[in-house]
């Protein structure tokens, strides 16, 4: 959870924009992730229609969300596991901690999850005396340099190789090559020691299917797998909308995930796990436990947030954004970043992250992206409704809008107001009739983007002289009660009052 000593939104979006080598990375970044999905796209052949298939299975699971859990949950104890549901990041701390104590757990290895991000699961898990280490690359990397994720999929996407090899370098405690196979050969050397001594493994996962138990996680790097195979107890940890209910829907949702994450026809490791070791196999766990977080999710049922959670975490519509490639993802302040994180933190993080519905400019792209077809930029819009319906905008903002609409529904008061505000402006207009200097309570707009000077001759003068030259402006009819009858209401013969057109 954020906390009130932290920096505000425009503060972490000001630092973000100087930072050259971020930007950079994430650009380049952006512009690959595209490009692949494009090509993707195009070879799968009938996008839209897979869309509309994806969507429909994401739609009819949430509408059915406690049958398919409890489905899950059946299968996943019958296989040997344990189930426990988690209604709030408390909860899920809680039950996982208690289970390392128990089991006298000194080190664990975690696959990446962002539910555990979410629920600042490794802090817990260090202040309880596990040593906790990251084996996904991007998440190893951040880890070292003590920072959040800053993309849904690729974690480190903000790091160019010089900035990993410095971290890589003080980890080695030697001066590191910045060339990709040295890098990696450290990183491999210090996550295969780490997968032998664990006894706890932890990870996300991508989709639960109902109808057998099992779990999908989904990689490039198959450290989940090991962290699975290895350790003798294994914690996957889940938000409570990644189930679906069957193999066949399985099958199309993984068709649409590495495609729209990063133009791959499949990702290179797909592990399907269903319960602890059997009798007779050769690797697996002992002990199986799968928490499932709600943490704010089940209150989205019913509600116009609901296709929120159709979400399948490809990043698609943060490889898109237009914000997101300016400003990187820490700027958000949440876990989840990008368009998908500024609808869904509000819902599970609260007033904490109020403002970030604002820092979008809803071009809709992130919605033409989404490939179950979230409409994540009228989530956004829904948002901004709603906080000023229940009055939480600045005092100075709801003041304005009163004297605007004060101005806009008073015909006469608004052409004067538009005259004296030409007068008042012109000096600071150029010669072209554009403000583009910081001025006052308009600084806000004017520092990021050009105001023009409000025309000599307002709309509404040149309209109504372009009717009365056209000769369609009659006298105003006047308008008569009849008697008896009560002002603004239609007079009894259902005819229109004063004989108006």
């Amino acid at each position: 959870m954020r906390t009130s000593d932290e920096p505000s939104l425009e503060r972490r979006v000001a630092q973000a924009l100087r930072d050259d080598a971020m930007r950079a990375a994430v650009r380049a970044a952006q512009e690959r992730f595209r490009s692949g999905k494009r090509a993707a796209e195009v070879e799968l052949g009938d996008w839209e229609a897979w869309r509309a298939l994806g969507e429909a299975i994401r739609r009819r699971t949430i509408e059915n969300l406690d049958l398919y859990l409890t489905e899950l949950a059946d299968r996943v104890e019958a296989a040997g596991g344990h189930v426990f549901f988690a209604e709030t990041a408390a909860e899920a701390v809680r039950y996982i901690v208690d289970v390392a104590r128990s089991r006298g757990v000194r080190r664990a290895v975690k696959s990446k999850s962002m539910v555990s991000e979410e629920i600042a699961l490794n802090r817990a898990l260090e202040a309880a005396g596990v040593e906790v280490l990251e084996t996904d690359l991007g998440e190893y990397i951040i880890q070292l340099a003590g920072e959040a994720p800053s993309h849904i999929i690729a974690p480190a996407i903000h790091k160019n190789r010089r900035e990993i090899a410095a971290l890589f370098s003080r980890a080695a405690g030697t001066e590191l090559s910045d060339e990709p196979e040295a890098l990696v050969r450290f990183a491999r050397e210090r996550l295969r020691e780490a997968f032998m001594t664990a006894e706890l493994g932890i990870t996300g996962v991508n989709f639960a299917v109902a109808e057998s138990g099992t779990l999908v996680l989904v990689t490039n790097e198959g450290n989940a797998r090991m962290t699975t195979a290895l350790p003798r107890i294994h914690i996957a940890v889940m938000g409570a909308e990644r189930v679906v209910p069957t193999w066949e829907e399985l099958a199309v949702l993984l068709t649409l995930l590495p495609r729209s994450a990063t133009g791959q026809k499949i990702t290179s490791y797909v592990t399907a796990l269903t319960g602890p070791r059997r009798p007779g196999e050769s690797d697996g766990p002992e002990e199986f436990h799968l928490v499932v977080v709600d943490n704010g999710r089940l209150d989205l049922l019913g509600t116009p947030y609901q296709a929120a959670l159709h979400c399948i975490r490809c990043g698609a519509c943060l490889n898109i954004c237009p914000v997101y490639r300016q400003i990187g993802g820490h700027a958000y302040g949440s876990v989840y970043s990008g368009p998908i994180g500024k609808v869904i933190s509000p819902l599970l993080g609260g007033d904490a992250w109020a403002e970030l519905p604002h820092a979008s400019s809803l071009c809709g792209a992130c919605t033409d992206a989404c490939p179950v077809r979230i409409p994540l930029h009228e989530l956004l819009i829904e948002h901004r409704t709603d906080q000023a319906a229940a009055g939480r905008r600045p005092a100075a903002e709801r003041l304005l809008f009163r004297l605007y609409g004060a101005l806009v529904t008073r015909p006469a008061l608004y052409r004067r107001a538009i005259r004296l505000a030409r007068f008042c402006l012109r000096p600071l207009a150029d010669r072209e009739g554009w403000i583009r200097r910081a001025i006052g309570p308009l600084a806000g707009w004017t520092k990021m983007r050009d105001f023009p000077l409000p025309a000599r001759r307002p709309f509404l003068d040149r309209w109504a002289a372009e009717r009365k030259r056209r000769g369609r402006i009659s006298p105003a009819p006047r308008r008569e009660r009849r008697k008896g009858t009560p002002a603004g209401r239609p007079p009894a013969n259902g005819g229109t009052e004063g004989g108006g057109r």
